[in-house]
Parts: structure tokens; C-alpha cells; sequence
């Protein structure tokens, strides 16, 4: 079975029936996403898959076929949300990171709490309470609206 995986095409060769999760992790060798529950409750596995936010402990690896999928790893260490993370000190003990990550991958420009919050509400955090989440993503999404305005300013 063959899908784009963080930018390069793969070839899988897993039970149809696998969880996307476990042939992540135990074929692809790509441990960023997590298993917390295994039900599709904390989001500790969230990928995205063509651009969707998805617990990928919930998906059998066959309907990822011709797909593209992105973890964690993608983001190649160094995405500014990453950093803000970091910064913020919205990881602590690192479980539910990746997975808060990439769901707020596909927030909108400019979203308010509420928009964050709501990304973000399938993917539980038994460590920080929140807010230091939420003010990463927040000060990410600022930021990058303003790079933006910049970035259209000089192409003027």
C-alpha cells in the first residue's frame, strides 16, 4: 500500500486492517505520535491525513492509501508552533504535544480563544492545564498573520 508520508511516497506492506498508529510507530519508526488511549479520546495520536486532524489510532492503514499524511516528524523540529511550545511551556511531560500540534495545524488566520479552544477540545492534557497551550498557539497564529501582512507589504 502506498501514500505520501511527510512529503515523501512510501510503501507499506502492513495488514490492511493495521492501525495507522502502530504502522507509524513500530514500521516507519515515526514515534512522535503517541498512543494515550487508543479509543480516539485524548488525540495523543493525531495526525493529519490530507489535511484533516485525525487520531490515527482510529484508522485502519488501508484507508490511507493514495493519501497524504503528515505527523509530527514533518513539521521537521523547527516549526515556530514547536518553539512556542516550548517557550510557553505548554510541553511538559510530552504525551499529548504532538497531537496538540497538528490539530492546531488547521486553525484559520487570526483565530480567537474560543476557535482554539474548540481545535483543540479532542485532545486531552493532564499536565498544564491549558492556558500555556493556548497562549502558544495563540502568540503562533499572531505571529504568522503578521509575517503575512509583511510579507505582502514588500511584494507591493
Amino acid at each position: 500500500m502506498q501514500f505520501n508520508l511527510n512529503g515523501s511516497d512510501v510503501e507499506v506492506r502492513s495488514h490492511p486492517m493495521s492501525r495507522l498508529l502502530d504502522v507509524l510507530r513500530e514500521e516507519l519508526m515515526l514515534t512522535g505520535s503517541k498512543e494515550g488511549c487508543g479509543e480516539g479520546e485524548c488525540g495523543a495520536c493525531t495526525v493529519l491525513i490530507d489535511g484533516e486532524p485525525v487520531c490515527s489510532c482510529l484508522v485502519p492503514v488501508s484507508q490511507v492509501a493514495g493519501a497524504e499524511v503528515v505527523t509530527i516528524e514533518g513539521l521537521g523540529g523547527k516549526h515556530p508552533l514547536q518553539e512556542l511550545f516550548m517557550n510557553e511551556v505548554g510541553a511538559q511531560c510530552g504525551i499529548c504535544t504532538p497531537g496538540m500540534i497538528m490539530a492546531a495545524l488547521t486553525l484559520p488566520d487570526d483565530p480567537t480563544l474560543d476557535d482554539v479552544k474548540t481545535a483543540l477540545a479532542g485532545n486531552l492534557c493532564r499536565c498544564t492545564g491549558y492556558s500555556a497551550i493556548y497562549r502558544a498557539v495563540l502568540k503562533w497564529k499572531k505571529a504568522e498573520v503578521q509575517s503575512g501582512f509583511v510579507d505582502a507589504e514588500v511584494q507591493s
